[in-house]
């Protein structure tokens, strides 16, 4: 097992071929983030028009967890045996093919399963694009990695969605996003992509893990949390206050928007400053910034630069954090800790929507923005009391 307190040496081969190499994963990323922002609604909303209840469809949603969980903890061994490119692989194939299944099959039982299998797909390829990104990286250039690597996951979740608005709901759909994943295969097999090496075999071995990253764990639970209860509720938000369909619409994009543009200048910063203290200065100015939404949705473009700015600065938060793992781990612990990450994204994705909720019930004007401001500052003051690097 290996394990280090400072970043080893990058994969070996020339810089040219390292960036290529980098290009390759960062696209593949932004595969994982297109095939669930394409999934998840496509899914949904296929369900709504054969006739099932809202309870039968949040069930079916929930697999997608449950195949995280169920996998993370093998996730090191299973990259052990197969190593990074054959795991990776085998993921994009494997999207593809419960993709095309949903085609296919039409038993409601069955799409169970086809979720709970699109679940394992999906932490499988975000838990080896984060660390083969890592393993390929500088230290003096992981910062700004790392920030590339964030953006591109944030433009697959955008192009999902507007993928989806083009072809409609439909078999095509399906068809389309598991011709995207076979086709990021491709990529990934090319000889002159650089793969980290097989780390050594070990024993699962998930609680070590977060004791080994509790900063990294509550960074991860309050990214998932926040983004999901954001993409649930923001629309709401808005329209609750006044503003049109097609104005939040506008105002989810400009989020997403501020969220790829930004990781770039955020990585740079990571480069030249500590990191642990600049996850702390990003926590605490979310957590002002969300205070700022119900007085600057009475004026649009007031909102609009608001929610650009702080979806920048919120998902730099778990920007920096991949850049503080990855130069402090390698090896089977690297793929550890960023497996544990995943079951931590299951949690905080179940947690953060039903606070949301909750608050939104007691006030409409206060209560989303109240519980993210609330939760970004709890991050903050844990991460700047405890004592572990990571």
């Amino acid at each position: 097992m290996q394990s280090a307190s400072a970043v080893g040496e990058p994969v070996a081969g020339s810089a040219r071929r390292r960036l290529a190499s980098i290009g390759v994963i960062v696209l593949v990323a932004s595969i994982f983030g297109l095939s669930y922002s394409l999934s998840a609604p496509l899914i949904a909303m296929t369900l709504e028009r054969r006739g099932f209840s809202s309870g039968l469809i949040g069930a079916n949603a929930a697999m997608h967890a449950l195949g995280v969980l169920l996998i993370a903890p093998a996730m090191p061994a299973i990259a052990t045996r197969l190593g990074a490119r054959g795991l990776a692989g085998l993921a994009l194939v494997g999207t593809s093919i419960v993709l095309a299944s949903f085609t296919v099959i039409t038993s409601v039982f069955w799409w169970f399963a086809l979720r709970v299998m699109l679940g394992a797909a999906a932490e499988a390829l975000f838990v080896m694009s984060e660390t083969w990104t890592n393993a390929l990286s500088t230290e003096q250039s992981r910062g700004r990695t790392m920030a590339l690597y964030t953006a591109s996951l944030s433009l697959g979740m955008v192009l999902g969605p507007a993928l989806l608005a083009v072809l409609g709901v439909s078999r095509v759909a399906f068809l389309v996003g598991a011709g995207i994943s076979l086709g990021a295969v491709v990529f990934l097999l090319m000889p002159w992509v650089i793969a980290p090496p097989q780390a050594r075999p070990e024993k699962a071995q998930p609680l070590r893990y977060a004791r080994m990253a509790p900063v990294a764990m509550a960074t991860t639970v309050l990214n998932a949390g926040v983004e999901t209860a954001g993409l649930s509720f923001i629309g709401l938000y808005a329209t609750a206050q006044g503003w049109s369909e097609s104005q939040a619409m506008r105002l989810i994009s400009t989020l997403m928007l501020g969220a790829i543009l930004m990781q770039l200048p955020i990585g740079w910063l990571a480069d030249r400053m500590d990191k642990r203290t600049l996850v702390c200065r990003l926590a605490f100015i979310s957590a002002a910034g969300a205070l700022l939404w119900p007085f600057a949705l009475s004026q649009p473009w007031l909102a609009y630069s608001l929610v650009f700015v702080w979806g920048g600065l919120f998902v730099g938060i778990y920007t920096v954090m991949l850049a503080m793992v990855g130069s402090r781990f390698e090896g089977n612990d690297l793929i550890g800790v960023y497996a544990v990450m995943g079951m931590a994204w299951g949690l905080g994705a179940l947690v953060g929507p039903s606070l949301a909720g909750v608050a939104m019930g007691l006030s409409a004007l206060y209560g989303l923005p109240g519980v993210i401001a609330l939760a970004c500052l709890l991050f903050a003051v844990c991460v700047t009391r405890s004592r572990s690097a990571t």
